[in-house]
């Protein structure tokens, strides 16, 4: 299947895609200037588990399309809420589920909730989508084999799991690089799991199929007003459900590791995309975005993995986004403010490169007895994780040729 993207060229001009006053509703009420972009990643957890009993589940993946299209569940219609409350102008959505028609996924779910007001609240338009493949529940030459190695990403179907990126700008559709191919053994010193006896953990048949990305890696550069910014798109598989040669917690290390190489200088030259074009990013704007599944003080994964982002000094050091609710979900962490996952961690990321200004960030989760607080009651109401966002100022622009 080929990456599809839709830049829906409504008759809308570059002015009202973005460059605009935008003012943000509910619980955030801050104003943008027209040089501010507002930047975002939400686990969204529209994936089939969530719409059928684990019993029951719909292996083919139209579970998501038979949920949008029932009007029945409360979730989908909180997903869109707290969307149209925080407004961002470029939005990851981690878990939602790949569906190639995008006319029964993501435009669906555009057109019946993101483009109709929720509980009183602005509608919400993105004219451009980029949506793709990825390695989640896509079986392996091996799958029918005595093989570990049955699926390239943990799902029961393929595409679970997926990613979409949303944008009020236009994508540059001819520029987009994505990862899903790129195998794990070539990345130099890599941390495939071993042995005691230092031989590799998996076969060597195994060994040589093996994929990095559990979803894939996206580089999906952005046109804001005649300003790239490359959006790198992920979501390293999560640190646990593996055993003692900790296969999971090294992958999700090394699926972190793939964006440090690939934004330095030098050292990525052993990157290869789908297309078969090497090397990475030096010079260019970005925009780390996505579910990362680590947290450098809290969770499971490797205590280095995200600092190997955090700390890079191509990545803007602005302080992490914080919440009321946060804080007050884990009051015994003092780590709390910053946790974007309801069981306690930092694990969704919006990192900019060290040459854009930030100007303000947050975590949309209402405390308790709160405006919007219902929204982000437990997982049945929206998602276990929270919608991050950061706002970027850039220099003035020429949004109207």
């Amino acid at each position: 299947m080929k990456p599809l993207s839709l830049s829906i060229a409504l008759a809308v001009s570059l002015l009202g895609a973005g460059c605009q006053l935008t003012s943000t509703d509910g619980a955030d009420k801050m104003a943008l200037s027209e040089q501010t972009v507002r930047v975002a990643t939400f686990n969204v957890s529209m994936e089939a588990t969530n719409y059928n009993n684990e019993t029951s589940i719909d292996v083919s993946g139209n579970a998501l399309t038979n949920a949008l299209k029932s009007g029945k569940i409360n979730q989908i219609n909180n997903i869109a809420e707290i969307i149209q409350r925080t407004r961002p102008d470029v939005i990851l959505l981690n878990e939602f589920d790949y569906i190639e028609d995008a006319g029964q996924g993501i435009e669906l779910f555009k057109k019946a909730y993101l483009e109709v007001p929720q509980n009183g609240f602005k509608p919400i338009e993105y004219p451009y989508v980029y949506l793709a493949p990825v390695n989640t529940g896509v079986k392996t030459p091996l799958s029918a084999k005595n093989s570990r190695l049955t699926h390239f990403g943990f799902g029961k179907y393929a595409g679970q799991y997926g990613m979409v990126l949303l944008s009020k700008y236009p994508i540059s559709t001819d520029k987009v690089r994505t990862f899903q191919y790129f195998l794990w053994k070539d990345m130099p010193d890599n941390l495939m799991p071993k042995e005691l006896n230092g031989k590799s953990w998996f076969a060597k048949e195994e060994r040589a199929i093996m994929r990095l990305s559990s979803k894939s890696h996206w580089d999906i550069p952005v046109n804001i007003c005649g300003k790239q910014i490359n959006v790198l798109a992920s979501h390293p598989t999560p640190p646990v459900f593996d055993g003692p040669e900790d296969r999971n917690g090294r992958r999700n290390h090394d699926e972190i590791r793939m964006w440090k190489d690939y934004i330095s200088e030098s050292g990525n030259s052993y990157l290869y995309d789908d297309k078969g074009n090497h090397g990475g990013i030096s010079n260019q704007s970005f925009v780390i975005l996505g579910d990362l599944n680590a947290s450098a003080v809290d969770g499971d994964a490797h205590p280095d993995a995200i600092n190997q982002l955090l700390q890079h000094v191509r990545v803007n050091n602005y302080l992490a986004p914080t919440s009321k609710g946060g804080a007050l979900n884990k009051p015994e962490n003092k780590n709390g403010p910053t946790h974007t996952a309801h069981w306690g961690m930092r694990a969704d990321y919006v990192l900019p490169s060290a040459d854009l200004n930030v100007a303000n960030s947050g975590v949309f989760w209402p405390h308790a007895g709160s405006e919007g607080a219902a929204l982000v009651a437990d997982r049945s109401a929206s998602s276990d994780h929270r919608l991050v966002w950061v706002d970027i100022k850039l220099p003035k622009l020429d949004c109207t040729q």
